[in-house]
């Protein structure tokens, strides 16, 4: 910025002198003008990143260390400046995006609110106890000190489904204990089930062969 305002000024100096010493100037400020149209138009997306840079570091919808997605990549910030913004991949692959790319789409700042709540999808036959699942369930997210009371748990009966019983389970955990607490707790339910013998059945079919002789 300073650059451009430095070499936009001595421009100015330099036809201001020239109309001083009754040098026609005309001509040489429409090249000017065109000399900056061509400048413009090659630099068109650089200074729509430039332009998108401002608005992301004056109106902060991420900052560096949070885990975002948004115009097509998912990642932690690591680095934001006027063009570009630096992130890694879970897998630590470095992404860098133009400012033009992220802020022309929407963008999902998982890191934003400190709490995020966790969703399970678990079936069960048709021929078990749902109550006892239930409260199986329930045992095993009381027992994790991970979990949240407030917003309370929940277990409910979602869905009647093909070959289960559908029951949807939520809870609420720090935002940086969210993927620990969805592995240990898919894990957890499974051995629970087990060990309760509630059945989580999978998609069967029966076949009936019919002999027309």
């Amino acid at each position: 910025v300073g650059s451009l305002a430095r070499y936009t000024l001595i421009a100015l100096v330099i036809v201001a002198a020239l109309d001083q010493f009754g040098i026609e100037t005309t001509g040489f400020v429409a090249l000017l003008g065109a000399a900056g149209l061509a400048i413009g138009l090659a630099f068109q997306g650089t200074l729509s990143s430039l332009a998108a840079g401002v608005m992301i570091l004056f109106f902060r919808p991420f900052t560096k260390g949070q885990f975002i997605e948004a115009g097509g990549v998912v990642g932690t910030v690591d680095e934001v400046n006027l063009f570009v913004t630096e992130l890694h991949t879970p897998d630590n692959v470095q992404i860098i995006v133009p400012n033009s790319q992220l802020w022309g789409t929407a963008i999902k700042n998982y890191s934003h609110h400190e709490t995020r709540r966790v969703d399970f999808v678990l079936g069960i036959g048709y021929g078990d106890d749902i109550g006892k699942a239930k409260d199986a369930v329930m045992a095993l997210i009381s027992a994790d000190e991970r979990t949240l009371s407030d917003p309370e748990p929940m277990v409910v009966v979602s869905n009647l489904g093909e070959s289960s019983v559908d029951l949807t389970v939520r809870v609420w955990v720090k935002a940086e204990d969210y993927w620990n607490v969805k592995f240990d707790l898919t894990q957890g339910m499974k051995e629970e089930m087990d060990a309760k013998d509630i059945n989580i059945p999978y998609p069967h079919r029966t076949l009936h062969v019919i002999n027309n002789d």
